[in-house]
């Protein structure tokens, strides 16, 4: 059976067959009993009196592949989890696309539930990743995580 990176940076957006391809490799183990995700996708926000039309994301690879694969470490071993991916694109993303792809099996639910947000609350404040907004009128901003 072919295995899914628990970390992945993924090329523009993260599209559905690939949402779908992990989800279908996903444990089938019989103490599993939930499974959650968590799609990030662009916002048409107003910046500045102008539209996001999208983000283009750039990284360190090593330092941000190293800090993720510490992040699904703590979690599962805080929440007693089974499986975690994180992808996330690089890139061009276009508001309404997909950029953030967390997926979390456990024997329970909430289990799931704080682990995702663990996840995602952590990455955005110390994994290297930075977004650049791309206005309506081809201006830039730098995204600032909340």
């Amino acid at each position: 059976m072919e295995t899914t990176p628990q970390v992945l940076f993924i090329e523009g957006a993260i599209k559905s067959k690939h949402i779908e391809s992990v989800l279908k490799g996903f444990s089938k183990a019989i103490h599993t009993g939930a499974h959650q995700i968590f799609l990030g996708q662009v916002r048409a926000d107003i910046i500045e009196g102008q539209t996001v039309t999208g983000i283009d994301y750039s990284m360190y690879p090593e330092m941000a592949e190293k800090v993720l694969k510490q992040i699904i470490d703590d979690a599962v071993s805080k929440f007693d989890v089974d499986q975690i991916v994180i992808h996330h694109s690089i890139g061009l993303v276009e508001v309404g696309e997909v950029c953030l792809f967390v997926a979390v099996s456990s024997g329970h639910r909430k289990a799931c539930h704080a682990a995702i947000d663990f996840c995602v609350e952590t990455l955005k404040k110390e994994v290297p990743i930075f977004g650049k907004e791309i206005l309506e009128n081809n201006n830039h901003i730098w995204k600032v995580n909340k």
